[in-house]
């Protein structure tokens, strides 16, 4: 299975009208290893966000979807400068409240970062805060 995410994970990339990328699958399965793996391998450097066990971030979509602002909130938590050859990694993203709602706003207002978000599809699924950006996002299994 990992071969086969990773190759989805390449074209995802190669994609001319890329979208967020939703990984989804079950608890331990290895969806952090898989982004990580995939950042390190495809990209200049990654920016790496575990809503879990991150409070400063876990709220930062509460406000607004200001996509500059969450930019700036990122790199003060990591300390990577987010450009275009950074992947933007949210994991555990159910705990983020809004955040399912957030990735709307990077397809919609940033498109050029590539962003790719995880989380346990029981929590995804179930997740009552947020709207569900159907059409703006995509998904790997």
């Amino acid at each position: 299975m990992r071969r086969d995410a990773m190759q989805q994970l390449y074209d995802w990339k190669s994609k001319a009208s890329r979208k967020p990328l939703i990984i989804r699958g079950a608890r331990q399965v290895g969806k952090t290893w898989l982004m990580k793996e995939f950042a390190v391998t495809s990209y200049k450097q990654f920016a790496y966000i575990n809503f879990e066990d991150n409070e400063v971030m876990k709220d930062v979509f509460q406000k607004d979807f200001d996509i500059e602002r969450v930019l700036m909130a990122i790199q003060l938590v990591t300390g990577v400068v987010v450009d275009t050859d950074t992947l933007i990694i949210f994991d555990e993203l159910q705990e983020a409240s809004r955040g399912l709602t957030a990735l709307k706003y990077f397809q919609e207002k940033a498109p050029q970062y590539h962003v790719v978000a995880a989380g346990s599809l029981l929590g995804i699924a179930m997740h009552k805060n947020d709207s569900f950006p159907v059409g703006k996002v995509d998904f790997i299994d």
